[in-house]
């Protein structure tokens, strides 16, 4: 199952309006941001670099890999819905991200509807794109 990478991607001004509020995330070195089944802290932001996303099976197993680019929100599911991250995310070596944590993160998205409907935009975009892979 093959997922479109430019389905994680969201416009440049909503990544400027998420990034406002972010902190930065050190990525001098490859760094895992979350693991598959950990509980969602918030949302990070892929300013620029890569990340590797993986699902993994219940025995540990890959089972999907997407290489997500500059402009991905990671972990996006997992901080609207407050469900475990389905993913794993790694960022590679020098990739700029930023943090937002799940709170702020929800904060904004009442306060702001342009920015709650492009957030509902990119997880329509993840959708679409799993149900493309599906078939």
């Amino acid at each position: 199952m093959q997922l479109d990478p430019s389905s994680f991607a969201a416009n440049p001004d909503l990544i400027l309006a998420l990034d406002r509020r972010a902190t930065p995330v050190d990525c001098r070195i490859e760094r895992t941001l979350f693991h598959q089944g950990d509980s969602p802290a918030g949302l990070y932001i892929l300013k620029s670099g890569t990340a590797t996303l993986i699902m993994s099976s219940p025995a540990g197993a890959p089972i999907l890999s997407i290489d997500a680019k500059a402009g991905s929100l990671l972990g996006l599911p997992g901080a609207v819905g407050g469900e475990p991250y389905t993913l794993t995310a790694i960022a590679s070596a020098s990739a700029h991200v930023s943090f937002l944590p799940r709170g702020d993160f929800l904060a904004l998205m009442k306060s702001n509807p342009a920015i709650s409907l492009n957030i509902l935009t990119i997880l329509a975009a993840e959708v679409r794109s799993a149900r493309q892979a599906m078939s």
